[in-house]
């Protein structure tokens, strides 16, 4: 979990304590990723060793951090650098879960997204 809004740290709690209460997640909140945006995301996981790569990130951003559903933004740096969709933090175990051990590819849960680019489950 990246956090790129650093306009209220208890929004940034919020968001927190609404994943703790799922599954066990890794937090980076360091003001060097403020504002980071998808495509500077891409182009630093492009530029980074084969061993240092990761395939996904999960970001806190403003939109995650204004609404009580905490929707997180969940960003492809792999198959489809750049490709995102959004999801509120209930289905985040679910995702992280599925996507950490291949179960399923972000294209997944991408495409069943509503209108709105949201993942609300299947």
């Amino acid at each position: 979990m990246l956090r790129t809004d650093f306009g209220d740290d208890g929004a940034w709690d919020a968001v927190r304590a609404a994943l703790d209460g799922y599954c066990h997640a890794t937090y980076v909140s360091e003001l060097r990723f403020a504002c980071v945006g998808v495509r500077a995301l891409v182009d630093e996981e492009a530029a980074a060793d084969e061993e240092a790569q990761i395939i996904h990130v999960f970001l806190a951003d403003a939109a995650t951090m204004g609404d009580t559903n905490h929707p997180l933004l969940a960003v492809d740096l792999s198959d489809e650098p750049g490709r995102t969709f959004r999801l509120p933090a209930q289905w985040f175990p679910d995702v992280s879960a599925n996507l950490s051990i291949a179960n399923m590819d972000f294209a997944d849960f991408a495409d069943a997204a509503d209108e709105s680019g949201t993942f609300r489950g299947f």
